[in-house]
């Protein structure tokens, strides 16, 4: 089972863009789904983005193209999350997860926060 580790997060003023980084240790076998999802305070947590080993992307609706996924066919264990045109309501803790056919794991989670 493989470890993820997120980066990228921070403060970032209305209007401004940010890229998550996740970087998944150890070996990948088999079909397997890369994802964003975010939690913000008091509310669950949502899917974001999501994209299979195959590189097809899957998008929630609140992203309406302001986000794009990616996961470079060089390094099949990193995955990034482009964030353009954030808001307020973008602020949350936003993790990275990989689902295979054997299991599932989340990364530690990285601060998304944006404030004027």
């Amino acid at each position: 089972q493989v470890q993820l580790a997120e980066s990228g997060g921070g403060l970032v003023q209305p209007g401004g863009s940010l890229t998550l980084s996740c970087e998944a240790s150890g070996s990948i076998f088999g079909f397997n789904v890369m994802g964003w999802y975010r939690q913000a305070p008091e509310k669950e947590r949502e899917m974001v983005a999501t994209i299979t080993s195959t590189r097809t992307p899957v998008y929630a609706d609140f992203v309406q193209g302001r986000f794009t996924i990616s996961r470079p066919y060089a390094d099949d264990n990193a995955v990034y999350l482009q964030m353009n045109s954030l808001n307020p309501d973008d602020t949350a803790v936003y993790y990275c997860k990989i689902q295979t056919r054997e299991y599932e794991s989340w990364g530690p989670g990285t601060q998304v926060t944006v404030s004027s």
